[in-house]
């Protein structure tokens, strides 16, 4: 047999979770065609890789992201791929781009993502050539695709497109019987089409952009109980997933989203709640969500929990910190959008009172730790407060409370004043006991959101970091297998999605790392100008020495940890229907490299 691409001597994984062993891989028209402990002919074959001491394993899928702006920007989402991913899922936390128009997309995705409001207005404007699901796929799939992509349907794009944003989020409105059978028909026909599932939320901090509806929570959360039921009805009779945000300030909502779940008489409805497990604010309420997944999945529910399994460290500019929205002192800055009225009522004395009691309030359950004491500033105009936080810049100025001196600076310096801290996921041994828990599913990366506030783009490599060197210390908390299965194989059978392994037969997406370097680089979060963004400056993660290489549709879009020619200029990814089998993409002979790498 000829084949087009031969991966020599790696330690191959093959996304089941099946003990690793050394293999040669041989691949043709996109698909693995052989795995075997002999040499294999490479006689006219284009691509040839030496794996020798590296691991091939299928490409990371990355469940959680808000890719649906930047794909019209950059399909290649090369800041996923370059670190494994080879698919990805979006349409997460109620809002998608499949039936909005751009003035509304950019009101839903400005404020609660933070990508800038005119970004997300041009490229849906410039781009829009559909009017439902299936028009979108084949727009999406007319784009030089990178890797391959799947979506939620949102419930917020449901109810916009069939309400109005004005009526969507208004409280004392409730859609007529013409327009929920609207919403039903279009999740009836996104999910027909081979969408993942709806997504909605219940969060009551996700607040709406722009000057017409400004401040208002996120449309689905105006739903009440029947309008969810039916649409719910919806994903629970097509066999799908409905993906959440709970609110936190409503404990019981998580164990309704448990008894929803429910599947003794009727099929279970399968559910994925993003969630960050161990909250600094809440230390013991890891403990509580385990008890509830639990409890779900014994009553017969199909029931899951998107965990990122690294600390959630967040970076902020001056106020523009997304946990200032879930108390009543700091929406009242986040609701203005002029930076000098924000500037006179952080300077207002009433104001300060009503934030440093907000702040002093440390009861109930919350997302932010509200200790400023946690909180370092890594850039500012003044350097002498570099590499402090905000309660001992306080302290230094004559002990102001930590409230005064986070305004103080804001007020001076605005955005310009960068910090730091960390709120979920901050306790190793929590880390590594969520990590194997069977109902929590690796993901909530966010990615292509929040583009100045965090990078998870890694999160895959990261794990695999924490696993080896558990290993390595005798003190190991899963396999390399298992750690493997669960960012590959595990999520794909969940949601039916035709990736996540590497067998023959299997779509040759795929990853080769270098274990050696699975260092403290992995670890590190990095600043470039997006090219998306018209040179926004976004976090990213570089770990150039840890990806050797990434084959999508048996192509090579990564080498040496960059990018290749093909990489968004070639497609090489696919829509991948739920429950369907998605052919891979044909190498075009024009675009195709001749490479023998000994990576």
């Amino acid at each position: 047999m000829t084949f087009d691409t031969i991966i020599r001597n790696g330690r191959w994984f093959d996304g089941t979770g099946a003990p690793s062993a050394i293999r040669n891989i041989g691949i043709t028209n996109g698909r693995i065609a052989a795995v075997t402990v002999e040499d294999i002919d490479e006689s006219d074959c284009k691509q040839i890789f030496d794996a020798s001491g590296r691991w091939v394993m299928p490409g990371f899928i990355d469940i959680h992201t808000h890719y649906d702006v930047e794909l019209w920007k950059g399909a290649g989402l090369a800041e996923s791929v370059r670190h494994g991913v080879t698919t990805v899922v979006m349409g997460s936390c109620s809002i998608s781009t499949v039936h909005v128009e751009a003035e509304d997309a950019g009101d839903l995705f400005g404020r609660v993502e933070a990508i800038p409001r005119d970004h997300v207005v041009q490229a849906i404007s410039g781009n829009k050539t559909w009017s439902n699901a299936e028009e979108y796929i084949a727009a999406l799939e007319s784009l030089p695709l990178g890797p391959n992509v799947n979506g939620f349907i949102g419930h917020s794009d449901l109810r916009v497109s069939s309400m109005g944003l004005d009526r969507a989020t208004d409280e004392l409105v409730k859609p007529s019987r013409v327009e929920l059978k609207q919403m039903q028909a279009k999740l009836a026909e996104a999910l027909d089409a081979g969408f993942a599932g709806m997504s909605i939320m219940n969060l009551k901090f996700d607040k709406v952009d722009g000057d017409r509806c400004r401040s208002r929570t996120l449309p689905s959360t105006y739903a009440k109980r029947g309008e969810f039921r039916r649409l719910k009805g919806v994903v629970r009779s097509k066999g799908r997933v409905v993906q959440s945000a709970p609110n936190m300030r409503m404990p019981l909502d998580i164990l309704f989203h448990a008894l929803q779940s429910w599947g003794v008489f009727r099929k279970p409805l399968k559910t994925s709640l993003a969630a960050a497990m161990d909250s600094k604010a809440n230390p013991m309420g890891w403990i509580v969500l385990k008890a509830v997944m639990r409890l779900g999945n014994m009553l017969g529910g199909d029931f899951r929990f998107q965990h990122l399994p690294v600390p959630f460290t967040v970076y902020a500019d001056g106020i523009d910190f997304v946990m200032f929205e879930e108390f009543g002192s700091g929406e009242e800055a986040m609701d203005l959008a002029d930076c000098v009225e924000r500037d006179e009522l952080m300077q207002d004395e009433a104001y300060r009172r009503r934030f440093r009691k907000d702040y002093d309030d440390k009861w109930g359950i919350k997302s932010w730790h509200r200790d400023f004491f946690d909180a370092v500033i890594v850039e500012c105009p003044d350097p002498s407060v570099i590499g402090r936080s905000f309660g001992q810049v306080g302290l230094d100025r004559g002990g102001l409370h930590p409230v005064d001196a986070f305004l103080d600076l804001v007020v001076e310096h605005g955005q310009a004043v960068r910090w730091v801290t960390t709120i979920f996921n901050h306790r190793p041994k929590v880390l590594d006991r969520l990590s194997k828990y069977p109902y929590i599913h690796m993901g909530f990366a966010d990615s292509g959101a929040h583009m100045r506030n965090m990078a998870f783009y890694n999160m895959g490599l990261r794990l695999l970091k924490r696993v080896r060197d558990a290993e390595q210390a005798g003190a190991p908390f899963m396999t390399a297998e298992q750690a493997v299965h669960r960012l590959t194989g595990e999520l794909a059978e969940w949601f039916g999605l035709d990736a996540g392994h590497l067998r023959v037969g299997d779509r040759a997406d795929l990853v080769i790392v270098d274990p050696e370097h699975l260092d403290e680089s992995v670890d590190q979060f990095c600043e470039e100008n997006s090219e998306q963004y018209e040179g926004m400056v976004r976090m990213v993660n570089r770990n150039d020495e840890t990806v050797k290489a990434v084959l999508i549709s048996g192509q090579p879009v990564v080498v040496e940890g960059k990018p290749t020619a093909l990489l968004g200029s070639t497609r090489t990814g696919s829509f991948l229907r739920a429950g369907r089998q998605s052919p891979a993409i044909l190498a075009n002979n024009a675009a195709a490299q001749t490479i023998s790498n000994k990576c």
